[in-house]
């Protein structure tokens, strides 16, 4: 899943991108509003991790125009800012889930999968589909109720084509869930992945739409 996380303090950003890079997003990082405006223009997001005290372009202002252009992508507003009527604007403006700093990163990631969780649809932690298990949180799979060992990028790219059962995704589309910005992206990385997926849960799991992408059907 790929995210957008908008924060001008330099080492509170790095700290946030590294750690949810290491809990299995790809996150871009710009550090003002207006940066994260074109971003938003240029790129499809899952989730945005958005500042309210942002240089050139205010996070409320950001998620006023964000919300005006009919963009649903979810935002979950980090700020300083404790008290109610802070609390009320941010909301009030269109973000869908607010952490005052400080804040403990593990809960930033759960309070991330929960709002990931909540836009498509699921009432559940565990996606399930047949006999495959999988656990977001914990980043495990298992099917038949045997774990099977996935790769970081691996289990991204289940992740993904599971959370859009049904719908195709293009190549392109996996390549920028699995890299953020300035990774090299490997030759072929996506079609590697898929067929350690087949290899790993079956064959049939995964299907490849020709000149379109690859799909998970809806269980």
């Amino acid at each position: 899943m790929r995210l957008l996380l908008v924060e001008d303090d330099p080492l509170l950003g790095d700290g946030i991108r590294v750690g949810l890079t290491q809990v299995g997003f790809a996150v871009d990082w710009v550090k003002d509003g207006l940066a994260a405006k074109l971003a938003l223009e240029a790129g499809d997001y899952a989730l945005l991790v958005l500042d309210l005290g942002l240089p050139r372009l205010s996070g409320t202002d950001l998620l006023k125009w964000l919300r005006g252009t009919g963009n649903s992508t979810p935002v979950l507003i980090l700020t300083a800012r404790d008290t109610v009527g802070d609390r009320v604007r941010g909301l009030d403006a269109g973000a869908d889930d607010y952490l005052v700093k400080p804040f403990d990163l593990d809960e930033l990631a759960a309070r991330i999968r929960a709002l990931l969780r909540r836009a498509g649809g699921r009432s559940t932690p565990l996606i399930v589909h047949g006999a495959l298990q999988v656990d977001p949180a914990s980043r495990t799979a298992a099917l038949a109720g045997v774990a099977v060992e996935l790769s970081p990028r691996e289990f991204a790219v289940l992740l993904d084509l599971l959370e859009n059962a049904g719908r195709a995704l293009s190549r392109e589309q996996l390549e920028q869930s699995l890299y953020g910005w300035g990774e090299e992206v490997e030759s072929n990385a996506v079609e590697v992945h898929v067929h350690h997926l087949r290899k790993k849960l079956g064959a049939e799991l995964i299907r490849t739409l020709r000149g379109v992408g690859y799909m998970i059907d809806k269980p």
